[in-house]
């Protein structure tokens, strides 16, 4: 997906940028940023996004479906499940950098993978609710990675019970990038729009 013609404006850099040995790290940042200001505009993703939220809002979920929308906590509950997964696979890559944790990551790894299922429900049951077409074409590519960050996860944790542990690392080292990427496209999501880099 190729979002490199959008333009968007430049972003300041703040107090932080004028530390030298920061600027590389505030450059990627903020490319990365403006990337994400421009998923707003692919109109391309408006077929799919038309014919999915209709069958989204068709699931007969019944009264799980409020709760998934998080009525009982009076904001949605997508959020707050999401730190489920998040928080084990960032703990299982801890573990992986530690002789003799295997059992403990791969553990984490399960949990995660098991957590990230109610919590990807959730986000579909707010996105179809999405009130405008730039809202959801972001929602879409949020989604999208968030299960490919669990698909990988999936296989790592496959991986891991065939006793294939470095392939289980590095599968769950590449799920952790994308479910970062993931997260940062669901920030910009539910704050309405771009966050300096300041």
């Amino acid at each position: 997906m190729d979002i490199s013609g959008a333009t968007a404006a430049p972003r300041a850099e703040g107090t932080w940028g004028s530390l030298p040995a920061l600027r590389p790290g505030l450059r990627i940042l903020t490319e990365t940023l403006d990337r994400i200001d421009g998923l707003e505009r692919l109109d391309q993703l408006d077929p799919l996004a038309d014919r999915l939220r209709p069958f989204v809002r068709s699931l007969p979920l019944g009264a799980v479906r409020e709760g998934l929308r998080g009525g009982w906590l009076g904001y949605s509950a997508h959020p707050a499940l999401v730190q489920i997964p998040i928080g084990c696979w960032t703990s299982a890559a801890v573990l992986d950098l530690v002789p003799g944790e295997r059992r403990a990551a791969t553990l984490l790894v399960a949990l995660g993978f098991l957590g990230a299922l109610p919590t990807e429900l959730a986000g579909w049951v707010d996105w179809a609710e999405l009130p405008t077409a730039e809202e959801r074409r972001v929602g879409l590519v949020h989604a999208a990675a968030g299960a490919t960050a669990t698909a990988l996860y999936g296989l790592s944790w496959t991986a891991r019970l065939r006793g294939r542990s470095g392939r289980g690392r590095v599968l769950g080292f590449a799920g952790l990038a994308v479910v970062t990427v993931a997260g940062m496209i669901g920030g910009h999501l539910a704050h309405g729009g771009s966050v300096d880099a300041a």
